[in-house]
């Protein structure tokens, strides 16, 4: 990568491991394989089937242009390499105007440690620690840490030795990152160099002290270093995940679009850092990454740092798109996460059937069914007041209720709730146990810190409407509560329900985007799992497979259609 020969990087240091591979190039361009001295290469698929005969299964097949998840797919055998090459192929094109790919063994169950240089043109480069980058989905980090809760000091000194020999050898200046899988014996192995800012420096900022744009723009200058290897110190614990405006139940987050018409960073917490581009307003679209902020939190230790992080996440206000909020939350607060238990598979190995949201304790249930009891209830005693200058215009007789019996209905299980309030405080009986809900009940805030027997919880009453259905974020994750009075849910029996979709027989969207091709025509006899049309949605490609066997109805979208999420693609009999 970045321009390295193999017998280069060999010459570094002996204890260097590499990927095995780096790497054969592969050019998918017909252009290249046409030219007259290149009519004997093989093809671009010929070439694959060689590599990965070469290196065995499994192989990472990535775009030499790319970065950030882009263009770059794993292939267990013939038949994935041959789509991953179509694939990584057409989002490089997509991405980065360069179609060229490269092919490398794929080491199982690693840890994703990069190293930050940084190097003048003065002949110094200095390493300035570690990042640790194993929380991924797709290839693409959504959690990074400095320190690595991994690492020792002699692994440390070695990588950043070897990347600074590196750097050195190919005369970089500017920072840079050069990235490593490191294995459970904490051997490490080349990966790959990024000749750029990453997404995660913020972290390497906040434990060492420097501010790296300040220090690229002295290199370009021609300035030298300021600071000696012995000069860079590892001071406390930062995090950062990235937020992106993605639905994170769908393959850990398929992208989504819309205008964010509320947005509010929690920047007025102690420790809190929010890099962003975007405002109240801000449009999210199709043609760019789905991302909306970095999010880092920065304390004297890992403790400190992951907890700023929890209330960060809790004090984040997102309206308009959905966000992956409830999945980072989760992600830090996972017992694994916690003991540093990870490596790149951490989100597939912890969620095999997918992200389904925080999974609520018993107490945590009846402080959610509590809240929003209380909820309910204060927002029925502000619709009986109408005050003005503390004069009643209209008189109104108030209704003398000590007690509020509902019905309140969470996951498809009915709770008989009683409520009572005295002042800012609600007594709530929910399954036998009686809660003490206490806060300002500021209802027009879209934050409201609300204290149930001693703990602290902040939620967001995203919605709320007249039919009792209201839906609260609550530890990160969104819940659909629906509220009535009892004598509402006895009358709320006789409403029909509106019957299902059938979704068997029909291929919707799950994503904004736009229809790169389409493989079948009306009429067609189609297979469970054969693939129907593939969207690009935000430079990503995705391969949309029936549901099920059976003839193809109707297609209602062709190559170059842009299409929503939800709408419908191909109907079968």
């Amino acid at each position: 990568h970045s321009g390295l020969s193999l017998g280069t990087l060999q010459k570094l240091h002996s204890g260097t491991h590499l990927c095995p591979s780096t790497i054969q190039t592969l050019h998918s361009s017909q252009r290249d394989l046409q030219k007259p001295n290149n009519r004997l290469l093989p093809s671009p698929s010929e070439l694959l089937s060689n590599s990965s005969l070469l290196l065995g299964y499994p192989v990472m097949i990535k775009a030499s242009a790319g970065g950030g998840g882009k263009g770059m797919r794993i292939a267990w055998d013939d038949e994935e390499t041959r789509d991953g090459f179509r694939f990584s192929s057409q989002e490089a094109a997509s991405s980065f105007g360069d179609d060229r790919l490269l092919i490398e063994k794929f080491i199982d169950n690693p840890r994703h440690i990069e190293i930050q240089v940084l190097g003048d043109k003065h002949g110094n480069a200095v390493w300035l620690n570690e990042r640790e980058c194993s929380i991924q989905r797709r290839n693409q980090k959504v959690v990074e840490e400095a320190p690595s809760i991994f690492l020792d000091s002699k692994t440390r000194r070695a990588m950043g030795e070897q990347a600074v020999a590196l750097a050195k050898a190919v005369k970089y200046s500017s920072a840079g990152t050069v990235e490593f899988l490191v294995d459970s014996k904490k051997n490490f192995y080349f990966l790959e160099m990024n000749t750029r800012l990453q997404v995660e420096h913020p972290v390497t900022e906040c434990i060492t002290g420097l501010d790296l744009v300040q220090e690229m723009i002295r290199v370009a200058k021609g300035y030298p270093l300021r600071h000696k290897q012995a000069d860079i110190p590892i001071n406390g614990w930062a995090v950062e995940c990235r937020v992106y405006a993605e639905d994170p139940y769908k393959s850990f987050g398929l992208p989504s679009i819309g205008r964010l018409s509320q947005y509010q960073e929690p920047i007025h917490l102690p420790g809190v850092r929010v890099d962003s581009g975007i405002q109240p307003g801000s449009d999210i679209s199709i043609y760019y990454d789905p991302m909306i902020s970095k999010l880092i939190t920065y304390g004297s230790d890992r403790t400190e740092a992951l907890k700023r992080m929890e209330d960060a996440l809790d004090n984040y206000i997102i309206r308009g798109v959905t966000h992956n909020i409830a999945l980072l939350r989760e992600v830090i607060i996972n017992s694994r996460f916690i003991e540093g238990d990870i490596n790149t598979k951490f989100l597939s190995d912890v969620y095999p059937d997918g992200f389904k949201g925080h999974k609520l304790t018993e107490n945590e249930r009846k402080q959610l069914l509590a809240i929003a009891s209380s909820l309910f209830v204060a927002f029925q005693l502000r619709a009986q007041r109408f005050q003005e200058h503390e004069t009643s215009r209209v008189p109104i007789i108030k209704p003398q209720m000590a007690n509020w019996e509902l019905s309140v209905k969470l996951h498809d299980e009915v709770h008989t709730v009683i409520a009572s309030n005295s002042g800012p405080t609600f007594s709530v009986e929910v399954d036998g146990s009686k809660l003490n809900v206490t806060s300002t009940w500021n209802l027009a805030s879209p934050l409201l810190s609300v204290n149930v027997d001693g703990i602290q919880r902040t939620i967001q009453c995203l919605s709320r409407e007249a039919g009792g259905n209201m839906s609260i974020q609550f530890l990160g994750t969104v819940y659909q509560v629906h509220v009535l009075t009892k004598l509402a849910a006895e009358l709320n029996k006789f409403m029909l329900e509106k019957v299902a979709e059938d979704t068997s027989s029909v291929l919707r969207s799950p994503m904004p985007g736009v229809v790169v091709a389409v493989s079948v025509k009306p009429g067609d006899m189609v297979a469970e799992g054969q693939e129907i049309c593939v969207i690009e949605a935000m430079k990503m490609q995705n391969s949309m497979t029936a549901g099920k066997t059976g003839k193809v109805k109707s297609v209602h979208c062709k190559a170059g259609d842009t299409v929503g999420e939800g709408d419908l693609l191909v109907e079968l009999e």
